[in-house]
């Protein structure tokens, strides 16, 4: 029997996601984003008080404000659904109906075992039910879903799923290939290794769909 103290290690160490939602309580955005600001402050004042900092410093007293609006305003801004990008869509009037493919869209977001950064590339790809979404809103919805405290599997569904709701098919594809600093630079310290990760959905199931966007994803496009 693993006790709960246990298998929170056991949680951190293996990067398990244990639900495709992100764990929010009901009560989450009962507070306006300046008071979570203030009370993170507070809280990030207490945790360098405690490390043993010198926060009359020049260097260190704006470090508590600084990190608790970084928190509220950036990396961990994806968790307030207002915030989510609209997604506009079009038909598809040119009736393209072969796979389109998004690749090496930038990703940053939080590994929510340990609040390190997880540093990658998403590659989508989808084919057209009759509906086209423009390019950038595929990385938009990359850049929300990413931003918070994450596992890497739960954002690649997540994604995914969000594209397939945009578009109404279920042909999307999704895969990311990321870095976490939690294992890079902590732990074993291995800063080679990355994880990958995937999900598809409708034709992508499909062994020689699935083949054509693997192939497109690896090519090495020059400009």
């Amino acid at each position: 029997m693993i006790h709960n103290e246990d298998f929170s290690d056991e949680i951190g160490d293996n990067h398990i996601a244990t639900n495709a939602v992100n764990p929010l309580r009901k009560d989450a955005f009962d507070i306006s984003d300046d008071q979570k600001i203030e009370r993170i402050k507070k809280d990030v004042e207490n945790i360098l008080n405690t490390l043993g900092m010198d926060l009359t410093d020049d260097s260190m007293k704006g470090t508590p404000n600084r990190v608790a609006k970084m928190f509220v305003k950036e990396i961990f801004g994806g968790l307030n659904p207002a915030k989510k990008p609209s997604a506009s869509t079009f038909d598809n009037n040119y009736k393209y109906g072969e796979m389109l493919v998004e690749k090496n869209i930038t990703l940053y977001s939080t590994c929510e075992h340990h609040l390190l950064p997880i540093i990658g590339r998403a590659h989508i790809g989808y084919i057209s039910n009759g509906t086209v979404v423009g390019l950038s809103k595929m990385n938009r919805i990359v850049d929300y879903f990413a931003k918070r405290p994450q596992v890497q599997e739960r954002l690649t569904m997540q994604i995914v799923q969000e594209l397939q709701k945009v578009l109404g098919t279920d042909s999307v594809a999704c895969v990311i290939d990321a870095k976490h600093l939690c294992v890079n630079s902590r732990g074993i310290r291995d800063i080679e290794s990355s994880t990958v990760t995937s999900e598809f959905g409708g034709k992508f199931k499909e062994e020689q769909t699935r083949r054509e966007f693997l192939n497109y994803i690896q090519l090495d496009t020059k400009f």
